[in-house]
């Protein structure tokens, strides 16, 4: 069969620049950065103390405060942005297309900071003391589910979890999916919310952190020659995926053409990349933690 052609027709961002799609591009072309000093913890002990927190982010300005509850803070970022990309696409649902229409969001960690808490209950009062939300408020699958029952969606329903790569991997499985008539709308995309000690302490001990910690909004430089590290950071980016053919027979505004979608592994580390570059003569770039003079991926 001939391949469906898809179209981006809705889109929702949290980020360190911004709630919002609005917010962020704003931001983004007045070139603020979103990077800063640790505030969620005290950071004195932690070689790296900046990260890209999302600040002023209230879940209960959109989500009631009984759901908030139960979700970790990666699920209240997720669901947030995807009920802005899901109202931005001008979906309806009916018990007609509800089938038709699926949801492909994923996280990198999960809920790690729930994780944590809970370990510490267990130690500290028991497992009694254990909420019975634990695993619905931390899992990664649960912003595909929360996304699917707010809105009734009935067709794929999927969560994937491939660490920097599970937004771009999640986009162009869910794009697959409409390509071969699975679906013919999805949500989809990925959230993270692991700025808590644990990760901080570990990307630091793996030297993978830029320490610029007295000039924030100059560490994140992954094409910088003088590049010292990565920057933690958090939010959630959500897009609406649709074939072409049914957004255009409801009129829906497309932003742009997903035209295609490849995905390899370079099978040499668990986190320094190699890559081969054609242009620098098929020369071998590491593209991972605190070695300087390396060069990113082409995309």
């Amino acid at each position: 069969m001939d391949k469906r052609r898809v179209v981006v027709t809705g889109l929702g961002a949290i980020s360190p620049v911004g709630i919002g799609v609005e917010e962020n591009w704003s931001n983004v072309i007045a070139g603020r950065s979103g990077i800063g000093r640790v505030t969620f913890f005290d950071t004195t002990d932690f070689p790296a103390q900046i990260a890209g927190e999302v600040k002023g982010f209230d879940a209960t300005r959109f989500i009631s405060e009984k759901e908030v509850r139960h979700m970790d803070r990666f699920i209240q970022l997720g669901v947030v942005a995807g009920m802005e990309a899901f109202v931005d696409s001008g979906l309806k649902v009916t018990e007609a297309n509800a089938s038709r229409i699926g949801v492909h969001v994923g996280s990198g960690t999960g809920g790690v900071q729930t994780l944590v808490d809970t370990a510490f209950t267990i130690r500290d009062k028991g497992p009694r003391r254990v909420s019975p939300f634990y695993v619905p408020s931390s899992i990664i699958n649960m912003i595909a589910g929360h996304l699917s029952i707010r809105y009734g969606l009935k067709g794929p329903n999927l969560a994937m979890a491939t660490a920097c790569s599970t937004a771009t991997h999640a986009i162009g499985d869910a794009a697959r999916l409409i390509e071969y008539g699975d679906a013919d709308v999805m949500i989809a995309g990925a959230a993270e919310a692991a700025i808590t000690e644990s990760s901080l302490a570990s990307f630091g001990r793996a030297k993978a952190l830029s320490t610029r910690n007295e000039s924030p909004e100059t560490a994140s430089r992954p094409w910088d020659a003088e590049r010292d590290g990565f920057v933690l950071g958090e939010g959630a980016g959500i897009i609406v995926l649709e074939e072409m053919k049914h957004a255009r027979r409801r009129g829906a505004r497309i932003y742009a053409e997903l035209a295609g979608f490849g995905l390899s592994g370079e099978a040499f580390h668990i986190t320094s990349i190699r890559v081969r570059v054609p242009e620098y003569g098929g020369a071998e770039r590491v593209c991972f933690g605190s070695r300087r003079g390396a060069r990113s991926w082409k995309h």
